[in-house]
């Protein structure tokens, strides 16, 4: 167990050397098996984090996203957080003056996180596979830069079925309705 732990933490620490050292704007920290965003990463990445602009932190174990994280790296533009178990987002995300794409599926998210609707630049959004019922419509709409929702494989009610162009400007991705069974 500890083998691997090691080996886990030899690969973050790789990949972050990589980055600091190439100056890339990228961070790839998919499928490291993290729970939380390792703290000395900040200090580690100080130098460069204005130049970072993607972020994949897919496939972890990550159950909450900090404040600290969205401030630091406050020039993202895409950010891959498919396959955790977040439920929420911190409020700063609203911060994110650049982001244009954020991946959220497969996580835990009973509600649309509303911090999103306030992302000026955002033009897509993917929710796929989550839990998530009620979509905030008329914040959506007023999304001027928002091209593509994904909620396929939510338990979206009725009302969000009803919602076509014109009524909303962007792509929205549902799942086929479930056909009613007969009696």
């Amino acid at each position: 167990m500890q083998k691997r732990m090691g080996e886990a933490v030899a690969r973050v620490a790789r990949k972050v050397n990589d980055t600091v050292e190439n100056k890339t704007d990228s961070l790839d920290l998919a499928n490291c098996k993290l729970m939380t965003f390792p703290i000395g990463i900040y200090k580690a990445m100080r130098s460069v984090t204005e130049g970072i602009h993607n972020i994949s932190l897919a496939n972890n174990e990550l159950k909450s996203l900090t404040s600290r994280f969205v401030t630091t790296f406050s020039q993202l533009r895409e950010l891959n957080l498919a396959g955790n178990y977040l439920h929420r987002l911190p409020e700063e995300v609203t911060s994110l003056l650049h982001l244009r794409a954020i991946n959220l599926s497969r996580n835990r998210f009973r509600h649309f996180p509303e911090p999103l609707a306030a992302v000026a630049t955002l033009e897509t959004i993917d929710l796929e596979e989550n839990e998530i019922a009620e979509v905030p419509v008329e914040k959506l709409a007023t999304m001027a830069s928002l091209r593509s929702l994904n909620l396929r494989a939510n338990p979206v009610g009725p009302e969000v079925r009803l919602l076509v162009r014109p009524l909303i400007p962007f792509d929205l991705l549902l799942s086929p309705e479930e056909p009613v069974p007969k009696a």
